[in-house]
């Protein structure tokens, strides 16, 4: 899993510097790269063979990754719905894309490690 947290860290940071060149250099664009940065980061200091701190480095990771899921999609959908309860067109479209597309990219994080962290737990048990 520590492959894949690596994987989905460059995946937001990739995110991250495409909204902030499409943006004009908006600051807050950088924000799924900062996510990816951290994810990347618990990443690597997972693929260890210590598997007390691999365990811990993957649940920073996937805490993280929860996080990047829920706040930029209840952002996103905050955007969407004052937009459409005014009538009017939505004042970012670009940041409310990117918001979705972090939540998107996140969430298939997140479920990736459920799942392993289930197959896991079901491993040590059985």
């Amino acid at each position: 899993m520590a492959k894949v947290a690596i994987g989905f860290g460059l995946m937001l940071v990739l995110l991250g510097a495409f909204s902030y060149a499409t943006t004009g250099h908006h600051p807050t664009a950088l924000i799924p790269a900062w996510f990816g940065l951290a994810i990347a980061l618990s990443g690597v200091l997972a693929s260890t063979e210590d598997a007390k701190k691999r365990m811990l480095w993957m649940h920073i990771a996937v805490t993280l990754g929860l996080i990047g899921f829920l706040f930029p999609l209840v952002m996103a959908l905050k955007s969407i719905i004052l937009s459409h309860a005014d009538g009017v067109a939505l004042a970012r479209p670009a940041a409310v894309h990117a918001q979705l597309e972090m939540a998107v990219v996140c969430g298939i994080f997140v479920a990736f490690c459920v799942r392993s962290f289930i197959a896991a737990r079901r491993g040590r048990v059985g």
